[in-house]
């Protein structure tokens, strides 16, 4: 995956809005779960760049320094030529004076071509220190969405087994409030209020069908006394009378 791939989904992140996100989402401690990995995959992603980033523009260092000495050691050699050149011509050596001021001039030739090699390597180490420096301030924003993701996460679930206590308090207070007739008390009372009425109607039931056992017999005593009464006119008795 290129550096610039990277950099662009490590300033994706950055940007996202994690409140939001959490907002929206139908399980919030999975969500930021989910965040947390992609976090921690990305970083490590950037370390790596980061390092190979690194590992290259310390070797563009390293070969411009080369060049810069290379460069130098050829400046040095035209002009221990030229200076070798001068004394042969000034003690009438002709031909070995254009020899070394040829060799000289090799030697700068040599000595512009790895300047002209320099020149063209300092852009490379702009650029590539502008990655890095991207690259680290993208990672320093990721390690601290990080940290405030786990924060999050912990606060949630820390507020999640609080609402839970408290809810199973209150479902538990609710369960013995005498004055909510759906609690367990109130339908318990409601069961012994049922009994209670079944027992009056048995009774009342009960009571009913005594008098009526009575009643009946009274009845049955009315009946033997007009029988008497009559069996004493047929004998030519008296029929009797309630006495005043």
């Amino acid at each position: 995956m290129s550096k610039q791939s990277i950099f662009g989904r490590i300033s994706t992140l950055i940007r996202a809005n994690v409140n939001s996100l959490i907002d929206q989402a139908e399980d919030p401690e999975k969500m930021i779960d989910q965040l947390v990995r992609d976090y921690t995959n990305n970083i490590a992603e950037a370390e790596s760049a980061i390092a190979e980033t690194i590992g290259q523009l310390r070797l563009l260092e390293r070969d411009t320094a080369e060049d810069k000495k290379e460069a130098a050691e050829w400046g040095n050699k035209a002009l221990a030529a030229s200076r070798k050149g001068d004394e042969l011509r000034a003690a009438g050596d002709t031909a070995g004076a254009d020899k070394f001021d040829n060799l000289a001039k090799v030697a700068i030739q040599r000595q512009v071509q790895t300047e002209g090699e320099l020149k063209s390597i300092e852009p490379q180490i702009q650029q590539q220190q502008v990655v890095v420096d991207k690259l680290k301030d993208g990672l320093n924003g990721m390690k601290v969405k990080l940290d405030q993701l786990k924060s999050k996460r912990n606060e949630l679930v820390a507020r999640s087994k609080v609402a839970d206590a408290q809810n199973k308090v209150y479902d538990a207070v609710k369960s013995v409030d005498v004055m909510d007739p759906t609690s367990e008390l109130g339908r318990f009372e409601e069961k012994v209020r049922r009994q209670e009425a079944l027992s009056t109607g048995k009774q009342e039931l009960a009571a009913s069908s005594l008098d009526a056992q009575f009643e009946s017999l009274e009845d049955i005593g009315e009946l033997t006394e007009v029988e008497a009464r009559l069996a004493a006119l047929k004998s030519g008795g008296s029929s009797g009378s309630i006495e005043a």
